[in-house]
């Protein structure tokens, strides 16, 4: 049997798709959960009930809304590009998920093992722009065209940052492999080892940047309702709206997950004695997203000039300042030696 599924190519591409289905399958149900979980800490925040009818304390009300948009009418615009029109939330979702292919969820669970995950990472996530940018001149309307051009400005912006902030991870383990980096956070002092105490100052940079570069409050511009109605998605109703909302949450975590593995160290576990696994991995994310939700639930929206301003007047020469000040620290090992005697515990 398991030289079938090792030699065999039909049992190659079996354990392939077997793979895939195990990330996406409890991927997709967390992620009706997650949803339930964020307007549960918003309506908590702004003193409300948020769900609670629908199944017990409202849990089953995620599954309802989509069974909703399943089930309603597909309405098109007279005047869209009807092929462009669906293919853009195909593309905002697909690009979302296959960045999952290079997760690791424990030492060794991953689906694909490959020394540049970062760099493909960067990549896929950069293509979700353009199923906005089709949504948005698919509709052939004002509104949506504009909130896709803001959406493209917005995400190109602090991608750049996100980028440099993720080169200097990159320095400090001298591996674009997902798995060596979290390996390179291991030591005797447990979450003291991981990088958010060595790169504190990026990390804020990074949870911020990925506030913007996933559209969530404060810097949900492209969906300002009261400038643009709702975005570049406000002509898409049933499935199709369904997809980009399950793309964009998709891409939310993913952020979770690489801020999870970049700064608080993976699955490892943050006592040490205590076994490493997937459970600590997974509570990192459900972590960092508590944070996500508490940003949207108690700060304002942003302007778009203050959006454009920091991305590319603060944020941009502060992350490329830290590069060239990581690059120094690396290539003349001054703190070379401290930090490892420092992580030892001597």
């Amino acid at each position: 049997m398991v030289e079938f599924f090792t030699t065999n190519p039909l049992g190659i591409a079996l354990l392939i798709v077997g793979q895939v289905l195990l990330v996406l399958v409890p991927l997709l149900l967390a992620l009706a959960f997650l949803l339930y979980a964020d307007r549960k800490i918003w309506a908590a925040v702004q003193m409300r009930r948020g769900p609670n009818v629908v199944g017990t304390f409202g849990l089953l009300q995620s599954f309802a809304d989509f069974l909703k948009y399943a089930v309603k009418e597909i309405i098109v615009p007279a005047g869209a590009d009807k092929a462009v029109f669906f293919l853009a939330p195909m593309v905002s979702i697909v690009m979302a998920m296959v960045a999952w292919a290079v997760v690791p969820f424990n030492d060794g669970w991953v689906v694909s093992d490959i020394n540049v995950a970062i760099l493909y990472v960067f990549a896929v996530s950069s293509l979700e722009v353009y199923g906005v940018i089709m949504g948005g001149w698919a509709s052939n309307s004002k509104y949506p065209f504009l909130g896709s051009l803001r959406s493209a400005a917005q995400m190109i912006s602090y991608e750049v940052s996100i980028g440099l902030i993720i080169v200097g991870v990159i320095i400090s383990t001298g591996s674009m492999n997902f798995g060596d980096i979290v390996r390179a956070q291991d030591g005797d002092l447990g979450l003291l080892n991981w990088y958010w105490l060595p790169h504190l100052p990026m990390l804020f940079l990074f949870l911020i940047s990925a506030l913007a570069e996933t559209n969530r409050p404060p810097f949900d511009l492209p969906e300002a309702e009261s400038e643009l109605v709702a975005g570049y998605q406000v002509e898409y109703s049933s499935t199709p709206f369904l997809l980009f909302m399950i793309g964009e949450y998709v891409a939310i975590v993913l952020m979770c997950a690489l801020m999870s593995l970049m700064f608080f160290g993976g699955w490892l576990s943050p006592i040490p004695g205590l076994p490493d696994g997937i459970l600590w991995f997974l509570l990192k994310i459900i972590f960092v997203f508590f944070i996500f939700a508490m940003v949207k639930a108690i700060t304002p929206r942003y302007r778009y000039d203050q959006l454009m301003r920091i991305g590319w007047k603060v944020f941009l020469p502060l992350s490329l300042a830290w590069v060239v000040l990581v690059s120094f620290l690396a290539k003349f090992e001054i703190l070379g030696a401290f930090w490892a005697r420092y992580a030892m515990g001597g």
